[in-house]
């Protein structure tokens, strides 16, 4: 058995991680990306798509139809923004893909990387944590076969990919040294090469769990 994803955000950090592990991957047929600018990547497993507003995806929603899973990467960093455009960009557009994806394609899997702390009561101070847990019980209401929220913690980058947010990539450089002790804590830390891996593994093959934190995504990756 082999997985088509559909994948978002593959421009940014983790998406494109995402990407390249589904482009190495025996288990991995074909792949679609949607996207607001070209990646300027060609793949004979790669098929891009370019749409600017994906609060309005009926244009581009027969292109989605004959995929398995998505892999939706796309975020914001909540840095200086209200709670209502944060809600917006992060609540209300994530809910408008998933639901698109799944009216064409039913029985499929959605994985959504959200991010370690997120508030699954929806009721705590740290706003994007609302947000963002907001979303995640959202998800997990609509009818996929399964559905994954990814907590990763720090992710390092691999395979020559940087953050598109300046802090990231200065933070990584401050902390590169400190690496080697840094992975031996897989609960808090992870790459894109395992996050890739195990979203792959998991349409492939479930697991247990819903929400997958560092440590479960370290773990899934190996499977």
């Amino acid at each position: 058995m082999k997985i088509k994803p559909v994948i978002t955000g593959t421009t940014g950090m983790v998406g494109k991680g995402v990407l390249l592990e589904c482009l190495d991957s025996p288990d991995v047929e074909s792949v679609l990306v949607i996207n607001r600018k070209p990646l300027g990547l060609q793949h004979p497993k790669l098929r891009e798509v370019l749409h600017q507003d994906f609060f309005d995806l009926s244009p581009v929603a027969a292109e989605m139809q004959g995929y398995d899973c998505c892999f939706f990467c796309l975020g914001v960093s909540s840095a200086g923004m209200k709670e209502q455009e944060y809600t917006r960009l992060t609540y209300g557009l994530t809910l408008t893909f998933a639901k698109t994806f799944i009216s064409q394609n039913p029985g499929s899997v959605f994985c959504y990387v959200s991010g370690t702390g997120t508030d699954s009561s929806e009721k705590g101070s740290i706003m994007w944590a609302r947000v963002k847990g907001r979303t995640e019980n959202a998800l997990l209401a609509l009818p996929f076969k399964a559905s994954y929220m990814f907590r990763p913690g720090f992710i390092e980058p691999l395979k020559g990919i940087e953050s598109a947010t300046r802090l990231y990539n200065v933070m990584y450089m401050i902390l590169r040294p400190f690496f080697p002790i840094i992975r031996a804590w897989p609960k808090f830390a992870t790459d894109t090469v395992r996050v890739g891996k195990a979203m792959i593994n998991v349409a492939l093959k479930g697991y247990e769990k819903k929400h997958l934190e560092c440590a479960d995504i370290n773990i899934i990756s190996k499977l």
